[in-house]
């Protein structure tokens, strides 16, 4: 329990202490902090507290505009921070508790704050593994017979995205413009796009990268993972049908990129690892691992569409369906000798699930989702309605917190503004 008020259904318990990056009127310098209740502790103001073993002679990362650097410093400076902030904001330590005037400048309330994106992204890869998800667009694009890919079962699918593009809850985003062809009779055509899908997944922060040249053991993957974020991977469908073969997405993926501001601890999600999914065949040699590196984390998207007085949940899924782990992903991107780099971002791509439309993560394998969403009759084979003009809004945010299984939950209001509404990990 903390000395903090943390409402009983709370996000934010003491168990979850996400990282973000913040700053407020009084004080319009991004920073770090780390959500508690309805609160934010600014790291930076008690940076000077961290006189453990490693963090003692490295208190200037908490003075940083992103995490980064922290980031960089590996497990054990992560593990040695959150057991001091643990400690810290429980209710005997009297440190924070007692000191009225470090208090009044070390807290500040989550409502008056502004995110921002909680590193500097270097790189950006988007894996597609979801067995399920590659399957049903197998099917739709190239019949059951041959749903996946020769290759999706002995390696993690992925391609290299637009790390610039990748951009924070609440940030508003231009409908995307391009070229397609809705009628293959016809030429292509130029014009906004009016088949924007959503993608429900997840992704995860590299912490210490990797020379040039050296790969990353699976053995030691989990030593380079600092944690996860809710991830939208808005999609031009019609654009990207296009454009794709050859080289894969380009314009139809890399004009936005939505991401939670809460980065969630590895350690916060441990007690949720589950085992991870039998792999037939088995992978080579260097992608197979025993340690349990999947989680139980329950999601859900709900959409808004035009004359609906509330929103209808459009699917539920979870991330344990995911075929190829974090650690195989991350593994298999360094295993030609890529360097990565500390605020690297790998996605999960689509997180969908067995079963009915209802555990699709995404509108392109659910064509029920027009008829759930009542989109309007004008733009009937829209995946997504979005309005006439280019301007649009979307905003996800994500917590963690609360007794039972962890659980996203994502909302989409369609129509001018489109927002991702998160309540993210149940601990």
């Amino acid at each position: 329990m903390s000395f903090v008020p943390v409402a009983e259904d709370s996000d934010f318990p003491i168990h979850n202490l996400p990282y973000g990056v913040f700053s407020t009127r009084g004080n319009p310098r991004p920073r770090i902090g780390v959500a508690i209740g309805d609160q934010i502790l600014d790291l930076s103001v008690i940076k000077h507290l961290f006189t453990g073993p490693i963090l003692s002679g490295h208190q200037d990362v908490f003075n940083k505009p992103t995490l980064n650097s922290f980031m960089g410093l590996g497990q054990a400076a992560w593990k040695e921070a959150r057991a001091f902030l643990q400690n810290l904001l429980s209710a005997s330590q009297a440190r924070l508790r007692d000191d009225v005037e470090l208090r009044q400048r070390a807290f500040t309330s989550q409502a008056s704050a502004t995110m921002y994106l909680p590193a500097t992204i270097g790189d950006y890869t988007d894996f597609y593994s979801s067995r399920h998800h590659a399957t049903n667009v197998g099917v739709m694009f190239r019949g059951k017979e041959n749903a996946l890919m020769p290759n999706w079962l002995h390696l993690p699918v992925g391609y290299h995205g637009r790390a610039s593009s990748v951009v924070v809850s609440g940030t508003p985003i231009r409908r995307p413009l391009g070229q397609m062809r809705p009628d293959d009779s016809k030429p292509p055509v130029y014009g906004a796009c009016k088949l924007l899908d959503f993608e429900l997944e997840m992704a995860f922060f590299v912490g210490p990268g990797n020379k040039l040249g050296e790969p990353i053991p699976i053995s030691k993957a989990h030593e380079h993972i600092f944690g996860m974020v809710l991830m939208n991977d808005w999609s031009a469908r019609d654009i990207q049908k296009w454009e794709y073969v050859p080289l894969g997405p380009f314009l139809g993926k890399s004009f936005g990129t939505t991401i939670s501001p809460w980065v969630v601890p590895m350690d916060a999600l441990m007690p949720f690892a589950v085992p991870n999914p039998e792999q037939d065949p088995k992978p080579l040699p260097y992608l197979c691992h025993d340690q349990p590196y999947t989680f139980d984390i329950n999601l859900s998207v709900a959409l808004k569409g035009e004359g609906m007085s509330q929103a209808a949940t459009i699917c539920r899924s979870n991330f344990k369906y995911m075929y190829w782990t974090m650690l195989q992903q991350l593994t298999h991107h360094s295993v030609n000798g890529c360097n990565l780099q500390p605020g690297d971002l790998l996605a999960s791509g689509t997180i969908s699930g067995p079963g009915t439309a209802r555990g699709m993560g995404t509108a392109l394998a659910s064509a029920s989702v027009r008829e759930k969403c009542c989109l309007p009759s004008r733009s009937p084979e829209v995946l997504s309605a979005l309005p006439e003009t280019p301007d649009w809004h979307a905003t996800p945010s994500t917590s963690l917190g609360g007794p039972g299984a962890p659980t996203v939950a994502a909302g989409l209001v369609l129509h001018s503004i489109i927002k991702l509404l998160c309540s993210v990990f149940m601990l």
